[in-house]
C-alpha cells in the first residue's frame, strides 16, 4: 500500500466513522438518536484512533491537511509531498461521506430538518460570528499541531514510515482529539481539519439528499483558513521554542 492510499483509505475510514456517529445521533429513527454530544466527541476520537491505525505504518497518518502543513512548515515534513497527501485526504473525506449516506439512506429520508441533514456532512457554528468562529477553529487546531510536535518531539522520520499521527500512537491522538471536541467543540463543531469539512461539504451539494437544504458554502472557508493558519502558527511557535 503507497502512502496515497493509505492517506485516502485513513481519512476515508475517519469520515465514515466522524460522521457517521454524528448521524446516528441526530438522523431521525435512528437507534442512537439524541445520544448528545459526549457520544459525538467520544466517537470522533474512536474516528481518529481507527484512521491512525490504518494509515500509521504507511504515511504517518495526517489524515488531515492541517497536520501535512504544520508538519512541512516544522520541517518535519517535506513540502513537495503536501500536495500529493492533501488530494488523497480530500478524495477520502468525500468517499467516507458517500458511505454514510448510503448507510443511513433511509433515515436521510425521514429527516425533515435541513439543519439536521448538513450537520452530517460538514460543520457549522452555533452562533455566527466569522471573526469569533475562524479564532475557534485557529485555536483548537494549534492545539492539535502544537501537541503533536510535543508528542514526535525526537522522532526521526524516515522514508517508510513519515512522521504524523500514527508516530504519537492511535491512543493518545484520540485523546487529544476528544479532549479538543469536549472543550472547545462547541464553538463551531471543531473542524479542526479542512478536508474533514470541505470533502462531505462536496458530497452533500452533490447527492439527491430529501430536505437537504442549501449547501452554506458562504461558511465554508472557515473551517478551511482557521485550521491551516492555526497549524502553521503552532509550528511557528514550536520552532521559535526550539
Amino acid at each position: 500500500m503507497t502512502p496515497f492510499i493509505a492517506e485516502l483509505l485513513g481519512t476515508m475510514t475517519l469520515i465514515l466513522l466522524g460522521n457517521g456517529v454524528v448521524a446516528n445521533v441526530v438522523l431521525t429513527g435512528t437507534k442512537g438518536n439524541g445520544g448528545g454530544w459526549i457520544v459525538i466527541t467520544t466517537g470522533w476520537a474512536l474516528a481518529v484512533f481507527t484512521g491512525v491505525v490504518i494509515a500509521g505504518p504507511i504515511s504517518g497518518a495526517h489524515l488531515n491537511p492541517a497536520v501535512s502543513i504544520g508538519l512541512a512548515m516544522g520541517g518535519a515534513f517535506p513540502w513537495e509531498s503536501v500536495p500529493a497527501y492533501i488530494l488523497a485526504q480530500l478524495l477520502g473525506a468525500m468517499l467516507g461521506a458517500c458511505l454514510v449516506w448510503l448507510i443511513y439512506k433511509d433515515h436521510y429520508k425521514a429527516t425533515k430538518d435541513s439543519g439536521l441533514v448538513s450537520a452530517t456532512f460538514y460543520t457549522s457554528p452555533a452562533i455566527r460570528n466569522f471573526s469569533t468562529n475562524l479564532i475557534s477553529e485557529l485555536i483548537g487546531t494549534f492545539v492539535l499541531i502544537f501537541v503533536i510536535f510535543h508528542f514526535t518531539e525526537g522522532y526521526i522520520s524516515s522514508d517508510d514510515t513519515p512522521i504524523g499521527l500514527g508516530s504519537i500512537g492511535a491512543i493518545p491522538v484520540a485523546f487529544l482529539v476528544w479532549v479538543i471536541g469536549l472543550s472547545l467543540g462547541g464553538v463551531t463543531g471543531y473542524a479542526i481539519n479542512p478536508v474533514r469539512d470541505l470533502g462531505p461539504r462536496i458530497i452533500h451539494s452533490l447527492l439527491p439528499i430529501p430536505n437537504k437544504g442549501k449547501t452554506d458554502w458562504t461558511y465554508a472557508w472557515i473551517p478551511i483558513l482557521g485550521p491551516v493558519i492555526g497549524a502553521l502558527l503552532a509550528a511557528c511557535l514550536y520552532l521559535a521554542l526550539n
